[in-house]
């Protein structure tokens, strides 16, 4: 095993964030190594927690206390209750984790949920979400939001867009972009030998021949036909209403959906807890949970770790296969 902490980002610091990183360092303290990018004042009271300047540090303090590496918000926070003048250090913070990750100094990053509205309007924040940010970081074309649970992988085409828009913004170009960096994590990183690929139509029952919608005919068929020819074992265009059931499950590695509730409503309803949000197309690893920041249950003590410990627990996995090859 590298000898490289995973870093773990604050996000929204009135949010559930701090709370779930302090629970999964009880439930993950033996097993690997990480460091929180935040304010210890956020944590919970009573988390045992040891300031550190350098990543490297965390790797002998993780055992006995949660290394954190610290950044001071610069207005109080109240639990549930953003503050729009500390959106900015939000902002800072991934800055900063994308640093250090380009400087190799560590595994990979967990992104802690945000909230786009508080950052929009409070520090004029330009991306739809955290996938588009690291992809502008790294001068990525297309970042690939996947996401993974035990028995399933989904990948929305169009990611955090307006469903009014997905038709604008759905080309053939994005599409089969987007499923060849599927095919290729999915090889890659997840050491798939030779990755299943099924795609879902646009349109109720996938067009239905053209009785509801002509995208299947004119632009997603062209695409699959095309990478079946370069060999890719790829289905579809299939209705998105039949593809998640268990049956059909086992038959593929990975479905392409075109727009973003096709693929997280399924996903999300079958396993929630397990659920964890990839960037593939990215020169690291980049993980996240599922859910957001949850200001009506923050500071109670009752946000469920399971999908955190998940995010975290799938950089040491992936670090550790693409080790052995």
């Amino acid at each position: 095993m590298t000898r490289k902490p995973i870093l773990i980002t604050c996000g929204e610091p009135t949010g559930i964030g701090p709370e779930l990183v302090a629970k999964a360092w009880s439930f993950l303290k033996n097993d690997l190594c990480f460091f929180w990018l935040g304010d210890p004042k956020l944590l919970p009271k009573n988390t045992n927690f040891e300031t550190i300047c350098s990543p490297n540090e965390a790797i002998e303090i993780m055992p006995h206390a949660l290394p954190v590496m610290k950044q001071v918000f610069p207005r109080h926070v109240s639990i549930g209750q953003p503050d729009l003048e500390n959106s900015a250090m939000v902002i800072e913070i991934l800055e900063k984790a994308v640093s250090i990750i380009k400087e190799g100094l560590v595994k990979g990053i967990c992104t802690s949920p945000i909230n786009k509205h508080v950052l929009k309007e409070g520090a004029d924040f330009r991306f739809p979400g955290q996938t588009e940010f690291f992809a502008s970081k790294t001068n990525t074309r297309t970042a690939v939001m996947m996401l993974a649970a035990p028995e399933l992988r989904v990948v929305p085409t169009t990611i955090h867009a307006p469903l009014h828009k997905v038709n604008e913004l759905l080309t053939a170009q994005l599409l089969e972009r987007t499923i060849n960096i599927t095919h290729s994590g999915l090889s890659k990183l997840f050491k798939i030998k030779e990755p299943r690929l099924v795609v879902t139509g646009l349109n109720p029952h996938a067009g239905e021949n053209g009785v509801f919608g002509k995208e299947e005919i004119e632009l997603i068929q062209p695409v699959i036909k095309r990478l079946k020819i370069k060999g890719m074992n790829i289905m579809g265009p299939y209705s998105a209403d039949s593809l998640f059931h268990s049956d059909i499950r086992q038959s593929y590695d990975a479905a392409i959906t075109m727009y973003h509730d096709q693929a997280l409503i399924p996903i999300k309803t079958l396993f929630f807890q397990k659920c964890v949000n990839i960037t593939l197309g990215l020169p690291f690893i980049r993980t996240s949970p599922d859910h957001g920041t949850a200001f009506d249950i923050a500071g109670k003590g009752i946000a469920n770790p399971s999908s955190m410990i998940e995010a975290i627990k799938l950089i040491e996995t992936l670090d550790r296969q693409n080790e052995i090859y």
